[in-house]
């Protein structure tokens, strides 16, 4: 039995290995510890069997107390506790990976001419699937697409293409065909619950379904069977290590996948830690209120919270607004779960102690949630709830200080900023766009801001991140000074976003984010300190290696030689 003793919350624990177990110690030019009290090393011991850290300090000092042990150097590198993307979906990414990419296309005959060179990859009669396009960015102009974009290319093989942020489709005729014969026609004036069918004049559907209208498609598509469905998160999580993530909150669980991980988990094919919310009120939650809590004996799988969703997203215009959108009248977005529905999921979670994370991205999608939280959570609202508020976007500006006061945390994407600037004020206006991306006024208020990237809405790349939070540019370096540059982060806020304020939303502070005695011993080794303000550009840092429990998940070359 290890045995772990922490004196005092002001205290680190202390940990003691037994007699027979093997220590492992690196010695670097620089080691960020996340620890105030001490913020750098140059050498770290751990325990290889357990995979915690013994100890950080000089070489000296960590020679003379481990004699016997082996050595890791590295030289001139940095290396930070493990990095964890705070709001990503792996299983999303890996099925993502396996489709036609979309992303960075700038017109709809761009669009077009990757789905035809996917296309040949495909059996007769196979959906064509497709993820990443962004209406915003087209040269020929920033309209929503329609089915006949696509009608030519494609008359009789059935096509949807997920939107950037996951919260629209496009379809074409053969795609929609195929919804109405199963269904109902998608013409008229009906809508399903918590979406829309985006029709013309003659109420026509266009080819575009926003938020869960997409499901009138998706709903028939084959699902993968299970040998395809474990090489696609094997491949999710290689990318994930290779971009220096340790650990990913993974938003949106299913029971059925959350098995998967555990086999992969059993295996011992899991090399990261997976935090892993359900995925709504459905059975995984159902498994969570009837089972308890699910932590994996191995360390690197549990599930503790639900992801439910309040609206849809800002660039489908579905988010939903207390005032019209600035560029669309009469439009306010719309609401995927109602307020009702939201009420009892978030008083059902509650009873069954499980941590609520929720997607809200408008000012009144925002607002509804910090209503329905504050009610729940009543007169235990300062107990160690740790609630949070999946994105919040766009908050106005009187209810980001009831963040703080509820105890909760904001979990923001600083990419989502840098990649939504150029048309975000234009959407929201000018006085809204004040309470937009707003990471400074959330830390001045108090509240804990925790980060991430939303993968696959955004790249599978924490040093994107660190660079979208320090500068607010994007990597052209336009706009000059950031945008909002008053809301930037410096580097060390930035990373700790990414790091101990990951893990605290996680409920795993005393595990994970930090290096120090009894702290799992996850970190990546980079080419150069991420907080040296003369080093570069953060999102050239150079992932020499991650290491999850003191042993490498990923390396790109020889990151060090070993005594």
């Amino acid at each position: 039995m290890r045995r772990i003793a922490c004196l005092a919350v002001l205290l680190p624990c202390l940990y003691t290995p037994p007699a027979a177990a093997e220590v492992r110690v690196l010695v670097a030019d620089m080691i960020r510890t996340g620890d105030p009290r001490q913020p750098t090393a140059t050498a770290m011991a751990w325990d290889t069997d357990a995979g915690r850290v013994l100890a950080v300090g000089d070489r000296a000092t960590l020679a003379q107390r481990y004699p016997q042990a082996s050595t890791v150097e590295l030289g001139d590198v940095a290396v930070v506790p493990g990095l964890i993307d705070a709001h990503a979906h792996l299983v999303y990414l890996g099925n993502t990976l396996a489709q036609a990419d979309l992303s960075g296309a700038r017109s709809r005959a761009e669009v077009v001419q990757r789905l035809q060179a996917f296309e040949k990859t495909l059996a007769p009669g196979e959906w064509l699937l497709g993820a990443g396009w962004d209406q915003n960015h087209w040269e020929d102009g920033t309209g929503f697409p329609s089915a006949a974009d696509l009608d030519a290319a494609f008359p009789e093989r059935p096509v949807f293409l997920d939107r950037v942020d996951g919260h629209a489709g496009w379809v074409n005729s053969a795609a929609l065909r195929i919804a109405a014969a199963a269904d109902k026609p998608l013409s008229g004036e009906w809508q399903p619950s918590g979406g829309r069918i985006m029709r013309d004049a003659a109420g026509n559907a266009t080819g575009v379904l926003v938020d869960r209208a997409a499901e009138l498609v998706t709903r028939h598509i084959p699902t993968p069977d299970d040998a395809t469905r474990e090489k696609r998160l094997e491949t999710a999580l290689h990318e994930a290590v290779r971009n220096g993530l340790t650990g990913v909150h993974d938003m949106g669980v299913s029971r059925s996948n959350l098995a998967l991980m555990r086999r992969l988990a059993d295996q011992g094919r899991l090399p990261l830690r997976i935090n892993a919310y359900a995925d709504g009120n459905q059975e995984a939650l159902a498994d969570l209120c009837a089972n308890g809590l699910y932590r994996h004996p191995g360390g690197r799988l549990q599930m503790r919270g639900v992801k439910l969703f309040m609206d849809g997203a800002l660039g489908s215009r579905g988010a939903a607004m207390l005032d019209d959108y600035s560029d669309d009248p009469h439009n306010r977005g719309l609401l995927v779960t109602s307020p009702e529905d939201f009420d009892a999921a978030v008083r059902k979670a509650d009873g069954c102690k499980v941590q609520v994370a929720t997607h809200a991205i408008g000012d009144r999608g925002n607002r509804i949630v910090l209503d329905t939280y504050e009610k729940a959570l009543g007169t235990h609202k300062d107990n160690d709830h740790r609630w949070r508020v999946e994105h919040a976007q766009v908050v106005a500006l009187d209810d980001i200080p009831r963040f703080a006061a509820l105890g909760l945390i904001a979990s923001m994407q600083p990419t989502h900023a840098t990649s939504d600037m150029g048309w975000v004020e234009q959407r929201v206006g000018p006085e809204r766009v004040q309470g937009a991306y707003a990471w400074q006024r959330y830390l001045h208020s108090g509240a804990r801001l925790a980060l991430g990237s939303d993968f696959p809405v955004e790249q599978v790349d924490p040093r994107l991140g660190l660079y979208a939070a320090v500068t607010r540019q994007d990597r052209a370096g336009q706009p000059p000074g950031g945008w909002q540059p008053e809301q930037r982060l410096s580097a060390a806020e930035a990373l700790r976003g990414f790091t101990s304020d990951a893990a605290y939303a996680g409920h795993d502070e005393d595990q994970v984010g930090r290096l120090q005695s009894g702290m799992r011993a996850d970190f990546v080794v980079y080419d150069r300190d991420p907080l040296d303000p003369a080093g570069g550009r953060l999102d050239e840092l150079k992932v020499l290696s991650t290491w999850v429990d003191g042993l490498p998940v990923y390396e790109a070359a020889s990151a060090g030689t070993q005594e």
